[in-house]
């Protein structure tokens, strides 16, 4: 499989890679990458892969195969695509993941101050939106939540990134927050993000890419609550630049 240097180092940009294969629909499986492909909310990385002549192939988006879970880079169309055995320098669009990473993170502070189950969620490239089953919508109202959030990224707390084994995972079911996304399992252990020392803000599974600190998020907004049923509120925010 694809190594996934993403996963441990979310501000790498580029990597050199070998093409392993190009499957039956032209998407273009290397040995290693820092392209995130889309899942858990976060949409996949676009970019470009240079070739040694100087030639650059445009990746419109990156998706995992749902049969192989292969890690698949998806060109735009009509171009002359790299060969298996080739060497390339792949690169992503470092501003676009950048905010993604923003967002990301700040969906999490959202998770610390909405005690709530999470029913879905999406991530875009200049805010998102989390679902929650609330059963009181008193608890959440817009001017609260942006004061509440903002608080908790101008404190800057510590961002990282720790496994722990699945077992403890069982022991510990309150740390999946998301009804709606189970954490991958199989592989013994369970990528963890923490906010806060020891996670006291946040801690729970995600796979996805995050800052290293509240404060590089900046400023957000809580633009909307919506009804979405009977329980479902859909809390929407985006950065304030």
């Amino acid at each position: 499989m694809t190594e996934e240097l993403f996963r441990d180092d979310a501000y790498l940009t580029e990597c050199e890679a070998t093409v392993r294969e190009i499957n039956d629909r032209g998407g273009i499986i290397l040995d290693r990458t820092v392209f995130y492909p889309t899942g858990g909310g976060q949409p996949g990385d676009s970019g470009e892969l240079l070739r040694e002549s100087g030639e650059a192939v445009r990746i419109a988006t990156t998706v995992k195969d749902r049969e192989s879970g292969e890690i698949v880079h998806v060109p735009d169309e009509g171009q002359n695509l790299p060969q298996p055995g080739e060497k390339i320098t792949a690169r992503i669009d470092a501003d676009l993941r950048r905010r993604r990473m923003r967002v990301h993170t700040a969906m999490h502070l959202m998770c610390a101050v909405v005690p709530f189950p999470v029913t879905g969620g999406q991530i875009g490239d200049d805010g998102g939106r989390l679902d929650f089953a609330i059963d009181d919508p008193s608890a959440v109202r817009k001017e609260d939540l942006t004061e509440r959030l903002n608080v908790l990224i101008a404190q800057n707390h510590p961002v990282r990134i720790t496994y722990i084994s699945e077992e403890e995972l069982d022991a510990n079911p309150e740390m999946v927050r998301t009804m709606s996304v189970k954490p991958p399992r199989g592989a013994g252990t369970v990528r963890i993000v923490e906010i806060g020392e020891d996670g006291e803000i946040d801690r729970q599974p995600c796979g996805g890419t995050h800052v290293s600190s509240t404060g590089e998020i900046g400023g957000v907004e809580v633009v909307k609550i919506e009804k979405k049923g009977q329980l479902n509120r859909r809390i929407r925010i985006r950065l304030a630049g």
